[in-house]
């Protein structure tokens, strides 16, 4: 990777938050010509524990500096103090293997799927359900659909409270804490409407999810819709 330089020769050095991606696409540091990259197990079903890639570490003058976050011990070659989680860093390991070898049979079913939930919900509520953000030309996870069913009432967090099988988001987990009537800023800057962006269901597919899910799903969401219609 050839690294950015100001003018006053500082280096700039690139990192990618890759926790969304791996165990959905295929991704290859080599690929991307970062520097730095972070995945979290729990994304891809492995235990809750994260791993950074760093590129060229410790391999003499073109290494990128990795500074430890805790001081105080030898552990991890000086980088994090503490004992090392040899339990979890295992279950991480195995299920990076496992995408390894499955990640291509991960992305077709997923992407199956999610072609059915997207067409299930078209069948189900026809014009009044947007797919947030979705054109021919913008490429998209294949495990996550953002709809908005348009409705003064059916903002996202109401529809969500009066399903009864479905659990869904209405933001990134990170921003839980962000007002009801907050609208997502990612989708504004899509140029996705206030109304769209405020009514917005993030669903989420897996590698076992069916057909058979989907369609409970799409009944649960409509009876929801229509409880809330009714008053």
């Amino acid at each position: 990777m050839t690294d950015f330089c100001l003018k006053n020769d500082r280096v700039i050095y690139v990192h990618t938050d890759a926790a969304q991606a791996i165990g959905k696409i295929p991704v290859n540091v080599a690929d991307l010509g970062v520097d730095y990259l972070t995945i979290v197990g729990h994304k891809f079903y492995g235990p809750r524990i994260g791993a950074l890639y760093v590129r060229n570490l410790d391999k003499g003058p073109h290494s990128r500096p990795l500074k430890p976050v805790f001081l105080g011990g030898g552990q991890e070659w000086g980088y994090r103090s503490g004992t090392e989680n040899t339990a979890m860093i295992a279950g991480l390991g195995k299920a990076c293997e496992l995408v390894a070898e499955n990640i291509l049979a991960y992305q077709s079913h997923m992407t199956e799927i999610r072609l059915f939930l997207e067409e299930s919900l078209y069948q189900a509520f026809g014009d009044k359900v947007a797919f947030n953000a979705k054109s021919s030309y913008s490429e998209r996870l294949p495990n996550t659909c953002s709809i908005s069913i348009r409705g003064e009432e059916l903002t996202g967090r109401r529809v969500l409270n009066q399903c009864r099988k479905v659990i869904a988001g209405v933001g990134a987990a990170c921003h839980s804490s962000a007002g009801a009537t907050n609208c997502s800023a990612v989708l504004l800057a899509s140029g996705v409407s206030v109304e769209d962006a405020r009514n917005a269901i993030r669903l989420s597919v897996g590698r076992q999810t069916t057909r058979l899910d989907i369609t409970l799903a799409v009944e649960d969401l409509v009876q929801a819709v229509r409880a809330l219609e009714s008053g």
